[in-house]
């Protein structure tokens, strides 16, 4: 009896599995051989505090099916406790998973497209296992990255792997920031996470930029003002 129920529960992911395939992109190179692909996405890029975290996220194909009907989606879709949980369900099955960033100081010397793109290079780097091909976010290819790749534009609304690797990245910079909150307490971290809302924007009118704000950022250049 146990056994039929587990077959039956295996039929229904049938039909769901119509609706994860359309989330993974099509990649004709791979004509149906079993790859190990990574998926890579930053977040944090348009913060005015704090580094841009990257994730690379390596999932057999097996598990895909399983996360999309979990929800995976991209991680700005998606509530603080859902990305929590995904975020656990989706390192738990990965084959590896890795975090990369690039930090403020970086993204005032190099601007930051190019650290962006220097964070997800450094998710990748650090996988212990190699993957054949990187899915990337975006329409910028990673420099001097030697694994094949593949750029996709939108590619968190696109590809599950690239989904899964932005809740990763985005649950991780998330609770860093909620860290430096307890340092720097006047410019409402907690709440904002880095990003330039009303209250942050005017608490570094009140009190001037931190160590950790990009000072490349114009919200953050309020000497130049006064």
């Amino acid at each position: 009896m146990p056994i039929e129920e587990k077959k039956d529960t295996s039929g229904v992911v049938e039909h769901p599995k119509l609706q994860w395939q359309t989330h993974v992109c099509e990649l004709p190179d791979l004509s149906g051989t079993q790859r190990l692909v990574a998926g890579v996405d930053e977040v944090g890029r348009g913060a005015l505090f704090g580094p841009v975290v990257a994730a690379a996220v390596i999932l057999p194909a097996s598990v895909l099916p399983q996360l999309a009907i979990a929800g995976v989606k991209d991680s700005k879709q998606l509530s603080r406790l859902q990305r929590l949980r995904l975020a656990q369900e989706i390192k738990g099955l990965a084959l590896d998973w890795r975090i990369g960033y690039a930090t403020s100081a970086e993204i005032d010397r190099i601007n930051i497209l190019q650290a962006s793109l220097l964070a997800m290079k450094r998710a990748v780097l650090k996988l212990k296992v190699q993957p054949e091909l990187c899915l990337v976010d975006g329409k910028q290819s990673l420099p001097d990255l030697p694994i094949p790749q593949q750029t996709l534009v939108k590619g968190d609304a696109r590809s599950l792997e690239i989904a899964a690797a932005s809740v990763v990245a985005k649950v991780w910079r998330d609770e860093l920031v909620m860290r430096f909150a307890v340092k720097y307490p006047d410019y409402d971290l907690v709440a904002n996470k880095g990003y330039g809302t009303e209250r942050h924007r005017l608490a570094l009118q009140q009190h001037g930029p931190s160590r950790l704000h990009r000072m490349s950022f114009s919200p953050c250049q309020v000497e130049l003002r006064l």
